[in-house]
């Protein structure tokens, strides 16, 4: 009777009471084999492969199921699956190619035609250059009929070509140009003097007569600014983007005085414009790709003054209000 009462090694109950946070596989089919070999292995590791997983282990796994529960109920309530997001840039990679494919063959034909009536546009208009901008207007109207689609409010308020003006309008996308040339007015725009020397499109803009501006160098700008005044004091207009360069978040930002004071030194009335969705379309540095949208363009009433500041105030202020009101934002 001693012996039938004699009590298990206390070593047993140990290797119950803490398994091992790891087992290897051969021991688990040992364990549940129970057959021979099982001597081999040490009996507290066959308990640990079956033993319950620890809290931070659950926890673990109950954090993983829901994030991806909240991922699932995301993109359903977003509405496209999950791949379509990856194939949107890939398709605005290609609406980007075609874009630059179809300006680039447009210009080439449109570019034989400007150089064939420059003769009689230097003889007879030589400031405006009204054939020439009419044949920029084709150019501009074919490429983007294509890509996206373009409404104009306010057309009432541009002055006829006959009448000198300073436009001005906010900056956010390469596309802009293009929108603003398909309202055939006869305005001189201000570009970098790098982008003279592009085949064609460099060409183009030197037939059109648009002003070069070499940054950061205080006397191009000043020089700018001279040619800007006796342009509009002959009878042509020029456009301005008085941020300076194209906003890099969508926002509008502070104007430069420059063309305000071309519009108090000439007495011409300033035009401002607001530019929407181009930025959308074709966002500042990603100039490859173009998304698929439409552009807004809202032509503000003229206003005109003798105070350089209070004008760059009241046609910011006008764009600015605009802007705000379709839901962008203003610095």
């Amino acid at each position: 009777m001693g012996t039938l009462l004699r009590p298990r090694p206390p070593a047993a109950r140990v290797a119950v009471a803490a398994p091992l946070p790891v087992a290897s596989s051969s021991a688990a089919h040992v364990a549940a084999a129970g057959g021979r070999g099982a001597s081999s292995f040490p009996r507290r590791v066959s308990v640990a492969v079956f033993g319950p997983p620890s809290t931070q282990v659950l926890a673990t796994r109950w954090r993983r199921r829901d994030t991806v529960v909240r991922s699932g109920v995301a993109a359903a309530a977003a509405g496209e699956p999950t791949r379509a997001l990856s194939d949107l840039p890939v398709t605005s990679r290609v609406r980007g190619v075609c874009f630059y494919m179809v300006t680039a063959v447009a210009a080439i034909f449109l570019f034989v035609a400007m150089v064939a009536v420059h003769p009689l546009v230097l003889l007879f208009d030589r400031y405006r250059r009204r054939a020439q901008h009419y044949i920029a207007k084709i150019w501009a109207t074919l490429t983007i009929s294509m890509f996206y689609k373009l409404e104009v409010e306010g057309m009432e308020n541009l002055p006829p070509n006959s009448s000198p003006a300073v436009y001005v309008a906010n900056h956010q996308s390469f596309l802009d140009i293009y929108t603003l040339l398909t309202l055939g007015r006869c305005f001189k725009f201000i570009s970098k003097t790098s982008i003279f020397m592009f085949p064609i499109i460099g060409w183009a803009m030197y037939l059109l007569g648009v002003i070069p501006l070499r940054r950061m160098d205080s006397r191009s700008q000043l020089d700018c600014l001279k040619r800007c005044v006796d342009l509009v004091s002959k009878g042509a207009s020029v456009f301005f983007f008085p941020e300076g360069t194209r906003s890099k978040d969508g926002k509008l930002g502070v104007f430069k005085r420059g063309a305000f004071s071309v519009a108090t030194k000439t007495g011409a009335p300033v035009i401002p414009i607001t530019l929407i969705g181009t930025g959308r379309l074709m966002p500042s540095g990603m100039e490859g790709i173009l998304n698929s949208g439409s552009v807004k363009v809202i032509i503000h009433q003229p206003i005109k003054g003798n105070d350089p500041e209070k004008l760059c105030s009241e046609a910011r202020n006008v764009i600015a209000d605009t802007l705000l009101r379709h839901g962008y934002g203003v610095h």
